[in-house]
C-alpha cells in the first residue's frame, strides 16, 4: 500500500509542476499567508500556511472523517467504525526553493473507533466454541495515542495567480490502535469461564491491530495565497 502512495506522488509531480517562469516567480511568494482545504487519508478540513522565505514554511490543519471497515480475527467477523479527528502543525522545508517540500510535524490525535460483532452460528471465542445465545453481541471501543509525529514529502504547483494544488504522502506514527472495554451481552456474560475466553479473544484482536502502527498519509490540498 505504501508503494502505491509513493507512486502516486511521483506520477503527480510532472502534472503539478509549474513552468520555469512560474517557479522563478515562486521566490516572490515568500512572506504570504495561504488558506485552503486538505483532504485524504487523514480526513478533510481547513489548512492555513505561511511561507517564511524560499526555503522554510509552516502549516497547520484540522481534519475529520468517518468510515466503516471489516476486521476478521479467528472465527469472529467485526464491523468496525473509525472516527478520525486530528489537528497538526508542520514545518515545511523547500530544499530547491520551488514547490517540492519535506515536512515534519505532529498531530493532536483524537482518532477513535468501535467494533461490533453478532455471531450467527457456534463460534470459537478464545479456545472454546459457544452458541450465538451464549455470546450475544460483542462490542469494543478503540483509540490511539493522543500525540503522533508525522513525516511527509509533498509538491505544490500553481494553477493560476494565487491558486495552487498540492499533494503529499508520508506516515503518521500513531502506534497500534488499542482495544478498550471489550464486552459481550449474551447469556454467559457473567460466567467466569466465558469472561476468561473473551479476554483471550480480545488479545487476538489486539495482535491483529498491532501490525498497523504506522498510518499512511496521502493528502491533496487546494489553497489560495492572500
Amino acid at each position: 500500500m505504501k508503494a502505491m502512495f509513493w507512486a502516486a506522488l511521483v506520477a503527480a509531480v510532472p502534472v503539478l509542476a509549474p513552468p520555469a517562469s512560474a517557479q522563478d516567480r515562486s521566490a516572490s511568494n515568500s512572506g504570504h499567508v495561504s488558506l485552503g482545504v486538505t483532504g485524504g487519508t487523514l480526513g478533510v478540513g481547513p489548512e492555513v500556511g505561511y511561507r517564511v522565505n524560499q526555503t522554510i514554511g509552516v502549516r497547520a490543519n484540522a481534519t475529520f472523517l468517518s468510515f466503516s471497515h471489516t476486521v476478521k480475527s479467528n472465527d469472529v467477523r467485526y464491523d468496525g467504525t473509525a472516527n478520525l479527528k486530528s489537528g497538526g502543525a508542520m514545518i515545511d522545508i523547500y530544499p530547491f526553493g520551488g514547490g517540492f517540500r519535506l515536512s515534519a510535524g505532529a498531530r493532536a490525535n483524537g482518532n477513535s473507533g468501535r467494533i461490533h460483532a453478532t455471531p450467527m452460528r457456534d463460534t470459537r471465542i478464545g479456545g472454546i466454541n459457544f452458541t450465538p445465545a451464549q455470546i450475544g453481541t460483542i462490542d469494543g471501543d478503540a483509540d490511539t495515542k493522543d500525540f503522533a509525529p508525522q513525516l511527509t514529502l509533498g509538491y505544490g504547483g500553481t494553477l493560476r495567480r494565487g491558486l495552487s494544488l498540492s499533494i503529499e504522502a508520508g506516515a503518521l506514527f500513531q502506534g497500534a490502535v488499542q482495544i478498550r472495554d471489550y464486552r459481550a451481552n449474551g447469556s454467559l456474560s457473567n460466567n467466569a469461564l466465558f469472561i476468561a475466553q473473551l479476554d483471550q479473544e480480545r488479545l487476538k484482536v489486539q495482535d491483529t491491530l498491532d501490525k498497523y502502527k504506522v498510518y499512511p498519509i496521502l493528502q491533496l490540498g487546494l489553497k489560495y495565497r492572500l
